[in-house]
């Protein structure tokens, strides 16, 4: 039992959040694993992105804990002093310095607890560029270091912010819908790097698409109208009447859907 705990890194209970009487989120419980990359998924107003703003402080929950590391209570802390306890939140638009080159926007993540201004005027030590330079092959921009960032494809542009966070050394990373917009080779590309990351960090992703989910999910959360619907692998989840009648249109054929989520 004391070793299950360990393994968990992050547990929602009871969440509900009620916006003047609508509730978003109704009851939820939620684990994750350590090294765990874990899927979000279901029908559009079923509460995914809620849960993502409860656990990175932006959304205060009207009622139940959020408790981070085994014992830390994070539920009424601020979004800032969650970001600095390691919990990285990634929303679906890149959030870069779209005129500052890749390595630049690398560099500042950095540091960037000295701010912005402070990060550029100091002195970039060896170890600090090494470890730049090994994200930069880590995100696959190796060779687009001194590109300005606004130059990148899409795909790439999540990509570095995806490298900017990692460089914060988070232990967890929150993403939301991250291949909206890619290319089929760029949402490759993705899940082979959130399936590297996972070797270090816990993932839980918010994805409505559904070919991508079943080629790189080990545990997917189904959420319906604020509340756990199923949880389990993704055959599990497939072969489950309720997920084939409220997210699947009574249909369990998963690989037909890219329905939005």
């Amino acid at each position: 039992m004391k070793e299950q705990m360990e393994s968990v890194i992050l547990q929602c209970s009871e969440v509900t959040v009620d916006f003047d009487g609508f509730k978003a989120v109704q009851g939820m419980n939620f684990k994750l694993e350590k090294g765990e990359l874990r899927f979000l998924i279901g029908p559009n107003g079923a509460g995914k992105t809620t849960m993502l703003d409860v656990i990175c402080g932006k959304v205060k929950p009207t009622f139940g804990r959020v408790i981070f590391s085994g014992s830390v209570d994070i539920t009424k802390k601020k979004e800032h002093q969650i970001a600095e306890m390691g919990i990285g939140r990634k929303f679906q638009t890149p959030s870069i310095f779209a005129s500052l080159t890749v390595f630049e926007n690398l560099e500042i993540a950095m540091k960037q607890h000295r701010g912005v201004f402070a990060a550029m005027r100091a002195k970039l030590h060896s170890e600090d560029r090494e470890r730049i330079d090994a994200q930069l092959a880590m995100i696959g921009l190796e060779d687009k270091g001194e590109w300005r960032a606004g130059g990148l494809s899409h795909g790439e542009k999540q990509w570095l912010e995806i490298g900017m966070m990692l460089l914060q050394e988070p232990e967890i990373l929150l993403l939301d819908e991250p291949v909206a917009g890619m290319t089929d080779n760029e949402t490759e590309k993705t899940g082979e790097l959130l399936q590297e990351i996972r070797l270090t960090q816990s993932i839980v992703v918010v994805e409505h698409d559904m070919e991508f989910v079943r080629n790189f999910a080990s545990k997917v959360t189904v959420m319906h109208e604020g509340k756990l619907l199923k949880e389990g692998s993704m055959e599990e989840v497939q072969r489950d009447d309720r997920v084939a009648e409220v997210y699947l249109g009574k249909r369990r054929d998963v690989d037909a859907s890219r329905s939005t989520a």
